[in-house]
């Protein structure tokens, strides 16, 4: 593990006062942790700015399973696309609509273009690309 360093922060009160309640909010324990995950975030981020980095992001759809040939049509993108696609999970939410979660590995470029593919498939209610990291770098 990493050598920790302590270092001071200057903010003012009222910043400091509603910093203290968000994380409170989110269940950290203490001020540290929440630094650490806003630092991770912006990493994060700038990795995704970079289209040739290797990342990771999970698609979410939702869709009615009753329209015509769509579960085929995300299946033959899913099939299409199986190097990058690590998983997926399938889930009925009512008698006519499912969830479906597919989680891509690869450049960032690629995953963002993958999942705007899936998420126009026609007869797709909603889609979201949540964008994360390998997890490389980050302690």
């Amino acid at each position: 593990m990493a050598e920790i360093i302590r270092f001071g922060i200057s903010i003012n009160e009222q910043l400091l006062s509603r910093f203290d309640g968000l994380i409170d909010k989110k269940g950290y324990v203490n001020r540290s942790e929440a630094i650490r995950d806003l630092i991770r975030n912006a990493l994060v981020e700038e990795e995704w700015a970079n289209e040739d980095e290797e990342a990771v992001g999970t698609v979410s759809l939702v869709y009615d399973h009753h329209t015509r040939d769509l579960s085929d049509k995300l299946t033959e993108h899913q099939h299409t696309h199986h190097k990058e696609i690590i998983s997926a999970l399938h889930v009925h939410l009512d008698a006519h609509h499912c969830l479906e979660v597919v989680v891509i590995k690869g450049r960032a470029r690629d995953i963002k273009r993958l999942a705007e593919e899936l998420i126009g498939t026609k007869g797709v209610k909603h889609g979201k690309l949540m964008t994360t990291t390998t997890g490389k770098g980050l302690e």
